[in-house]
């Protein structure tokens, strides 16, 4: 008996030692496309951003309007930066992508484009600060 309850105190820190207790991440499936919409072709500086090693996303928010820049390319929709991520991830999916934004964005806009560069397959995403919020 003695063997036994020693056999499942071994099994119980076993079990507690090989444990995961991070929680599950998981992305909200959205959808943004409204009748009448197009989609557009947009072109992707790839050597660009091979040779720098990273991609910068801007968001800048005016007239109670979001603008994104993905590496100094204006977007004029979260849908085209979901098309230049996509993009990204199927020439290098390990690049660090860097996410800029304005201090008066609100964080809506930051999460939409956090929530896309996950969904295309990127995992090495990152969030600029500036000590200034002035900075542009």
């Amino acid at each position: 008996m003695t063997s036994m309850i020693d056999v499942i105190f071994l099994l119980l820190i076993f079990f507690v030692v090989t444990a995961n207790f991070n929680v599950l991440e998981e992305l909200l499936p959205t959808n943004f496309s409204f009748s009448g919409s197009t989609v557009t072709g947009i072109a992707l500086p790839e050597q660009q951003i091979l040779s720098q090693g990273f991609a910068r996303i801007r968001i800048t928010y005016e007239n109670q309007t979001p603008h994104w820049q993905v590496e100094g390319q204006n977007c004029r929709s979260i849908r085209e930066v979901r098309t230049l991520l996509g993009r990204i991830s199927r020439t290098k999916n390990d690049l660090p992508i860097i996410i800029a934004s304005d201090a008066n964005v609100p964080f809506e806009h930051v999460i939409d484009v956090y929530d896309a560069s996950r969904a295309a397959g990127l995992r090495n995403i990152q969030f600029e600060v500036s000590q200034n919020s002035t900075d542009k």
